[in-house]
């Protein structure tokens, strides 16, 4: 890692905390030669998964297509920085617990939406529209109703 001051390659750790959802660590650092100190975060990559799409083809899992997908659908919508590394790291998670090497981008669409739908409700159904390509304003309506009926229940 690289100073931000100095550009030295050298530092040192001084502390380091894993984050509450166990799937990042923030570490301070401290430059060996400046002595300037700063933050770095090493989040969990997944490696080598492959995503079978709908029409069959395949393309390597990418993490940034996801993350622009439900920023897509969280437009204007009030959530932290936080909250939303969680919400990713919890998407992650269910592909990595599948234990496969092929997911269908089925499997992730149905992970993101169980998610989102706890996360922001506004969110689901903007991602649920699209996801599902809702045809007409009752398909919509349906799934606010389905959304409001599972809501009471919890």
């Amino acid at each position: 890692m690289h100073c931000p001051v100095c550009r030295s390659k050298d530092s040192r750790v001084i502390d380091s905390r894993l984050a509450s959802d166990g799937m990042s660590i923030r570490r301070r650092r401290e430059c060996t030669i400046c002595r300037y100190r700063f933050s770095t975060l090493e989040e969990m990559e997944l490696l080598d998964i492959v995503v079978v799409k709908a029409n069959g083809s395949r393309e390597s899992y990418n993490r940034e297509k996801l993350r622009r997908g439900i920023l897509h659908s969280l437009t204007k919508r009030p959530y932290t920085q936080d909250g939303f590394d969680r919400l990713l790291h919890a998407i992650e998670r269910d592909i990595q617990k599948k234990r496969k090497r092929e997911v269908t981008s089925k499997e992730i669409g149905e992970s993101v939406m169980r998610h989102l739908r706890r996360f922001d409700k506004v969110a689901y159904i903007r991602f649920a529209s699209i996801y599902r390509a809702f045809e007409d304003v009752n398909t919509f309506q349906n799934e606010i109703r389905s959304l409001q009926r599972k809501t009471k229940k919890e």
